[in-house]
C-alpha cells in the first residue's frame, strides 16, 4: 500500500521503509541501504544512526553494517514463547486439559497465521496430537478467528486486502462473511471450529488475556469430531475460560473479562 503523498513525512517514510528491509536482510551497510531505498548515503546514514540511537538497529560484529536491534526484535516477538509466559501459561494448560479431557493448545497470531506456542495432550486413547510450532491460516481455525475478533475491522481488512483472499479456504467464502463471524465471536466470547484445521477435528477457543493485542493468545481445545458436538464445545468454552482466568490470578497481565459464555441453543 502506497502512502498518500500529501500527508507523507519523507524522513519517517524512509525510516519505515528501512525497517522493512530488516525483514529480508540480516545486516545492512549504509551504501547498501541507500541503494535499496534510492536515497543518498548521507540520508541512509542519518536514518540508521537514528534507529541505532533508539535501539532499533545495532552495529554488527564487522563494524561495517547494521543489524536489527533489541527494540525491533521485541516488536516482532510473538506472545507465548518467552520463559515467563510459558511458566504462567503452563498452569493454565494443565488445568484446561484436566477440565476438558482433551488436547489443549495456546496459539498466537503472526501476520495472517497462528502458531501453536505450547499445549498439553489428552490422555484418552483416541486424541488429537499436540504439534507445538505448527502453523495454520488464522481465518481457518477457531483459535485464529478468536484472535482476529480482537482486532478492529480495519485491521482485519488490512490483513486481508482482497475480498476473497484464498478461494474456498474459509467456509464463509468471503472477507465480509469472515468479518460478520468475527463480530459474533466478539459478542459471545468463544469461537467454534468444525472439521478444522483438519477434517474429523472439532475445536473451541477462548481468549487467553494479555495486556494488549500483541500479547493476547487464544486457548484452544481440540477433540475428535465424535466427542465435539456444538453443545459439548460450548460447555468446553466455559471450562477453558475458567482455566484462562488462572493467568491473571498467577500474576500475569490483566484485561477486562470477555463476555459470559451463553448456553447452547
Amino acid at each position: 500500500m502506497e502512502p498518500t503523498r500529501d500527508y507523507t513525512i519523507e524522513s519517517l517514510d524512509t525510516g519505515l521503509r528501512l525497517l522493512r528491509l530488516f525483514l529480508t536482510h540480516d545486516s545492512l551497510t549504509v551504501s547498501g541501504a541507500a541503494a535499496l531505498l534510492s536515497v543518498g548515503r548521507s540520508t541512509a546514514h542519518r536514518v540508521l544512526s537514528t534507529l541505532e540511537g533508539r535501539g532499533f538497529a545495532v552495529r554488527d560484529a564487522s563494524g561495517r553494517g547494521y543489524s536489527p536491534g533489541p527494540e525491533l526484535m521485541r516488536l516482532g516477538r510473538p506472545a507465548g514463547f518467552c520463559a515467563e509466559d510459558r511458566e504462567q501459561i503452563g498452569a493454565v494448560l494443565d488445568d484446561a486439559v484436566r477440565r476438558t479431557g482433551e488436547t489443549v493448545q495456546s496459539v498466537t497470531l503472526i501476520g495472517d497465521r497462528i502458531v501453536v506456542t505450547d499445549g498439553r495432550e489428552s490422555g484418552q486413547p483416541v486424541r488429537v496430537a499436540l504439534e507445538t510450532g505448527r502453523t495454520y491460516p488464522a481465518y481457518a481455525t477457531s483459535g485464529g478467528r478468536m484472535l482476529l475478533s480482537r482486532m478492529t475491522p480495519e485491521q482485519v481488512r488490512a490483513l486481508y486486502p482482497r475480498e476473497r483472499p484464498d478461494e474456498g479456504a474459509h467456509p464463509a467464502g468471503s472477507r465480509q462473511a469472515l468479518l460478520d463471524e468475527l463480530a459474533q465471536i466478539w459478542a459471545c466470547g468463544y469461537a467454534l471450529g468444525r472439521g478444522e484445521p483438519v477434517p474429523g477435528m472439532n475445536t473451541v477457543a477462548v481468549p487467553l488475556a494479555g495486556s494488549g493485542r500483541r500479547d493476547l493468545l487464544a486457548l484452544m481445545a481440540c477433540a475428535p469430531a465424535d466427542r465435539g458436538d456444538d453443545a459439548t464445545l460450548v460447555r468446553r468454552a466455559e471450562e477453558l475460560r475458567r482455566s484462562a482466568a488462572l493467568r491473571a490470578v498467577s500474576g500475569g497481565p490483566r484485561r477486562s473479562a470477555p463476555p459470559a459464555v451463553p448456553a447452547a441453543r
